[in-house]
């Protein structure tokens, strides 16, 4: 194919560190990934802050960062302080799948519903579709029945925290089961061959490394997933289509757990709901929200369940009665000045912003500042060293007046949770590793300069970095550069200055689905997604 008219593949590896993958190309056990280091560019991929997956996937496919693209979390905070899952329809900013059509694209997480592919492209809903069943979880549609007939096993995840430390072997079957129907998908939408685009995000890796952090065990995983990189990589070379391969984030062990919204309520910035009237008869009972589930799941009534037959007011209605430590229900906003929502993102609940909100607008640069002080000063009572990484929500994101306040990571070994524990750093328990940043970059194809090392990227480099090699024009709006460095001397994308033109909003953008449709995820109150 002429420039211009070129095609990309886009294998999207979840959770995959650099640090982990490199020593085992380099040691021989990965040839296909070796293949593509000697092949072509190769480097460590920085990924968003924090490094989570609904934050890092849309900004790979858009080239911007949160503040621009719109994602911060899963769940979408609103004025009321509930939330809903974000969706394909809150992007902001155009993915490459609308830049480039006909595209295949399958699996990648915030894609539900599905949909701006192309009249001749195809979509596979990934992370955060409810079921198979659901409407959006295909476009066309005709292609999840597809599917169904073809792959009766294929499923849109695993829950990973629903096993047990007795239900491991049971776990690695359902993974080897997952992961068996994600390459049948794979296999068949690479029957295909009419697109420009065609990008495939396996999320397993991701989910083994949540449960089980052992390095026989994750390499036993690599080696599946370099024998899929040898098979893609086939594929790419016969399409004559350039190869990269991303990840959204990297990985590592965890030990201990830092509950942040506990560490705001001991900073006095947060006040957990007073248990009175039913709430407290319950409490005395011994009734918690985590034992209702656990008696539920005994008896074969998980969270989904209840989501389809409960209307919303029953579930916000138990949610608020029944005691707990989550950080939707069972805080008080009226009397709380800050608070953790979702997996890092830390919000000043001023009263410009929340309609229950307890602080000033003029105040909330002092509580800003409050906030950050304490989370900064938060030490392991085990070691005394810090435990977070702390970060001015302004700086991070200026471009959103709607982005969270303060952003917070945890440190290398700790995971951060909203729920309100009795202790503000605790010993981890049901996980054994989560989210680093850094994850993987790979290139390979007519190009790119064989054996070439790429330094300093990050995921918003990718969509640009993909855009110019195929003769498009960036997006104005993205906030990534061109690798130029990764490109075959003397070639087109070598030689040619980078266009940037305005290339609108995403065609998905709109207000999201209603409140109502919130239901399925505010349930989540029992529990936590």
């Amino acid at each position: 194919m002429t420039d211009g008219d070129g095609r990309a593949f886009v294998l999207g590896l979840d959770g995959v560190p650099w640090p982990l993958v490199e020593p085992w190309i380099e040691g021989g056990e990965l040839p296909a990934f070796a293949r593509l280091v000697a092949e072509g560019a190769s480097g460590p991929l920085r990924s968003t802050t924090p490094a989570n997956t609904p934050v890092a996937w849309p900004s790979i496919a858009t080239g911007t960062w949160p503040d621009r693209h719109g994602l911060y979390e899963f769940m979408r905070l609103d004025a009321d302080h509930s939330q809903r899952p974000y969706n394909r329809e809150d992007l902001r900013q155009p993915p490459l799948w609308e830049l480039l059509s006909p595209a295949v694209v399958a699996n990648v997480p915030m894609t539900y519903p599905a949909g701006g592919v192309g009249d001749d492209g195809a979509m596979v809903a990934g992370m955060m579709t409810p079921s198979t069943d659901a409407d959006g979880f295909t476009d066309p549609p005709e292609l999840g029945a597809e599917i169904r007939d073809r792959i009766p096993d294929y499923r849109v995840g695993l829950k990973w925290h629903e096993y047990s430390e007795d239900r491991r072997e049971e776990f690695r079957e359902d993974f080897a089961a997952l992961f068996a129907a994600r390459r049948e998908l794979l296999a068949s939408l690479m029957e295909r061959e009419a697109w420009r685009l065609f990008f495939f995000t396996f999320t397993a890796p991701d989910r083994l490394q949540h449960l089980i952090w052992d390095d026989d065990v994750i390499l036993d995983h690599y080696r599946e997933l370099d024998a899929v990189l040898a098979e893609v990589m086939a594929y790419c070379d016969r399409l004559d289509a350039t190869l990269y391969v991303v990840s959204d984030h990297g990985f590592g062990p965890v030990s201990r757990i830092v509950n942040v919204n506990r560490a705001l309520a001991d900073a006095g910035l947060l006040t957990p709901k007073t248990s009175t009237g039913v709430r407290a008869a319950l409490s005395r009972a011994g009734v918690t929200k985590s034992r209702v589930l656990r008696g539920l799941a005994r008896i074969g009534v998980d969270d989904e369940t209840l989501v389809e037959r409960l209307p919303a007011s029953v579930v916000d209605s138990v949610a608020r009665a029944v005691p707990g430590d989550h950080a939707l229900y069972d805080v008080d906003p009226a009397e709380t000045r800050a608070f953790l929502h979702g997996l890092g993102s830390v919000y000043v609940n001023d009263t410009a912003r929340f309609d229950d909100g307890a602080v000033d607008p003029a105040d909330a640069d002092r509580v800003k500042a409050e906030v950050i002080d304490a989370l900064s000063a938060l030490t392991d009572p085990e070691t005394g060293e810090p435990v977070l990484s702390v970060h001015d929500g302004d700086e991070l994101n200026p471009e959103d007046e709607f982005a969270p306040d303060v952003v917070v990571e945890g440190a290398p070994g700790y995971h951060v949770k909203p729920g309100l524990a009795d202790d503000a750093v605790v010993d981890a328990d049901g996980i054994a590793g989560y989210h680093r940043p850094e994850g993987v970059f790979f290139a390979r194809g007519p190009p790119i300069a064989p054996g070439t090392a790429v330094e300093d990227a990050s995921v918003v480099d990718v969509a640009p970095t993909l855009l110019h090699a195929l003769g498009e024009s960036v997006p104005a709006a993205a906030h990534g550069r061109v690798l130029t460095e990764a490109f075959e001397p003397g070639s087109p994308p070598a030689t040619r200055d980078v266009s940037r033109r305005d290339r609108g909003a995403s065609d998905a953008a709109t207000d999201g689905p209603g409140r109502d449709e919130a239901v399925e995820e505010r349930l989540r109150g029992l529990g936590y997604l």
